[in-house]
């Protein structure tokens, strides 16, 4: 059934289109066409101007009109109209005219060698396999000289139409189907073109699936992941390719004149286009999800971010790459179109400063990698931790549990502090005792807050720094210094608190107290001359 469906489409599409009447290509050879600027450059009673007028009349279906373009044999009047017909669908399908190659002069072209007033068009394969001149010659008639097909050229019509593809179709249409539409394509081809798509369409996603499939099971057996990621990927892509194919395939039936054939050559290009673009388009978002699974953007949970704005920006150089490549297939001039996108662009960028300026802050942020979404940082006056860093800003939670949202472009130019990165976190005191305690009670003190940060189990035993700092105004001060083995924040304020109060025990075990800040005042008028005060007179 499909094959027998697939013959008749094809027998339907091999019919050629009515017509001929097209306005030349931009090319340097010019294509089969008729159109009216030839004409209008040409003599009213010109070969050029009697073809033109032809093939108008014909493209409306007006074969009895056209028929007087054609020099009958006495008799044979009545089969003008049949015989104008079918000579259209001959020319056609065998011999595709180009009117600004026929002469624009009453007479005729001089110097083909061919008799006064006979003009030659091209020639046509007969019956016998031999060409047959298909010419037209100069004939006076009532309203003065005209050019008509010569009688020779319309006694071999019936004999050219028997030999055309499709000449059932031809015979057995309604005729309005058999008329130009849009692109120069027959309407009973526009019918049959749109239902091969849906077919063409179908059969291509089934091929690109099991494509797919069989690529998979390759990808599968390899011991890189990559492959895998991007078949899954390039289903979209692996059925427009098996479509294309398809359609490309069947082109090859359709029997196209060259206006049609350039038309259809453009949609097949156009699609192409769509197919590397849009392949593309998955390998870069493949490439993104490939790379969010490496041991790197495991390990950095910033790297989410940064992968989501280059798979963003690839995407948008390739759509635009995609965007100039059909701008330039179909026939845009593209340096003007570069130049309008460079004013543009340059537009754009200075009305988007500051929306650049964080954009690329982003970048510097997720290259440099000063901290990680998770991590305490300090910038300038504000402490807290990183909740969320986008393409535009940061998000920190403050110790005060609001949330500052800094721009990456300034927060790129700021000093930052990293609480997160750090391998170890300081203790750093100073232990104010009263004076009156003795220099034994000092060593005795030392030595215990010594062996108190050693013995505890988030303390690094080496190095725990505790000694005498020196005389103070108010106190006998010991400097204290160890580094914890964590820097979780809530665990580290318990540690200092267990720390602070086993401290305070090893003071109180060394009969000695913690001084108060305080200051001497001596009145000069209350002492003997010569003398000084007691140290217990304190106030």
């Amino acid at each position: 059934m499909l094959k027998r469906l697939t013959l008749l489409l094809a027998s339907a599409l091999a019919v050629p289109a009515a017509a001929q009447f097209l306005p030349p290509a931009p090319t340097a050879t010019p294509v089969a066409s008729a159109t009216s600027a030839p004409v209008a450059e040409a003599s009213p009673d010109s070969p050029r101007s009697a073809l033109f007028e032809y093939f108008q009349l014909c493209r409306r279906g007006r074969y009895g009109d056209a028929a007087r373009y054609l020099d009958l044999p006495p008799g044979r009047e009545g089969e003008g109209p049949a015989l104008a017909r079918k000579l259209k669908h001959v020319l056609d399908q065998k011999l595709w005219v180009d009117l600004e190659a026929i002469s624009p002069l009453p007479g005729g072209s001089l110097d083909d060698g061919l008799p006064s007033e006979t003009e030659q068009i091209g020639t046509i394969p007969g019956p016998s396999g031999r060409a047959d001149a298909v010419r037209l010659v100069r004939r006076k008639q009532a309203e003065g000289p005209e050019w008509l097909f010569a009688r020779s050229t319309v006694l071999r019509v019936p004999g050219w139409y028997a030999l055309l593809e499709g000449r059932w179709l031809l015979d057995h249409l309604p005729d309005p189907l058999m008329r130009p539409g849009p692109k120069e394509l027959l309407w009973a081809q526009w019918i049959v073109l749109l239902g091969l798509l849906i077919p063409a369409g179908l059969l291509g996603r089934l091929l690109g699936w099991l494509s797919q499939k069989a690529l998979l099971l390759v990808a599968r057996r390899t011991p890189a992941r990559w492959d895998e990621v991007l078949v899954n990927r390039l289903l979209g892509p692996f059925a427009l390719a098996w479509t294309l194919t398809l359609l490309s395939f069947g082109s090859s039936y359709l029997g196209l004149y060259p206006p049609a054939e350039r038309f259809f050559s453009q949609l097949m290009k156009a699609g192409l286009i769509a197919l590397v673009f849009w392949t593309l388009i998955r390998i870069v978002a493949g490439s993104g999800e490939v790379a969010a699974r490496s041991q790197w953007a495991l390990t950095n949970p910033a790297a989410h971010s940064i992968l989501v704005l280059w798979v963003r920006m690839g995407e948008v150089v390739v759509i635009i790459l995609g965007a100039l490549a059909a701008g330039s297939a179909a026939g845009l001039p593209i340096n003007s179109l570069l130049a309008g996108v460079g004013i543009g662009g340059l537009g754009i960028a200075l009305a988007a400063q500051k929306t650049l300026e964080n954009v690329f802050g982003s970048i510097s942020i997720g290259v440099d990698q000063p901290f990680h979404v998770g991590d305490t940082v300090r910038v300038g006056d504000i402490s807290g931790t990183v909740e969320t860093l986008g393409l535009r800003s940061t998000r920190i939670r403050t110790l005060e549990r609001t949330v500052v949202t800094i721009p990456n472009g300034k927060l790129a130019d700021r000093e930052i502090e990293t609480f997160g990165v750090r391998d170890r976190s300081r203790l750093s005191t100073v232990i104010c005792v009263v004076y009156g305690t003795t220099a034994a009670q000092i060593r005795e003190i030392v030595s215990g807050i010594e062996a108190v940060l050693k013995a505890h189990p988030k303390f690094s035993p080496d190095p725990v720094f505790v000694r005498f700092l020196g005389f103070g105004e108010s106190s006998l001060n010991i400097e204290v210094m160890a580094w914890f083995e964590t820097n979780d924040f809530g665990e580290i304020r318990n540690i200092r608190q267990d720390v602070y109060l086993a401290i305070m025990e090893v003071v109180e075990r060394a009969g000695s107290s913690f001084a108060y800040p305080t200051r001497t005042l001596y009145l000069a008028k209350d002492l003997p001359p010569g003398t000084l005060p007691a140290p217990d007179k304190v106030s």
